[in-house]
């Protein structure tokens, strides 16, 4: 009877050791593992967000650029260059 019960302290005593220095700290490390690569995630899809915005800024001013540069000069009428002939 008695070794029953000790048997029995013994396995509880087992389960005790298993659960909370095996099982809490890995479910602990687990757990704070995914939070930090979830916020690694979200630094780096911030920073390409930015990329990519200031990539888009940076195209519409060149093509603003271009467009400006190959906008036609004013017309001026008729008016024509001549040379004074002497």
């Amino acid at each position: 009877m008695i070794l029953k019960y000790a048997f029995l302290a013994f396995v509880f005593w087992l389960l005790y050791k298993l659960v909370f220095d095996f099982i809490v700290p890995v479910y602990q490390s687990t757990k704070h593992v995914r939070r930090q690569m979830g916020d690694i995630q979200e630094h780096l899809r911030r920073q390409y967000q930015q990329q990519e915005q200031a990539q888009r800024q940076a195209a519409q001013a060149q093509q603003q650029q271009q467009q400006r540069a190959a906008a036609p000069k004013a017309d001026k009428g008729d008016y024509l260059d001549f040379e004074e002939i002497k």
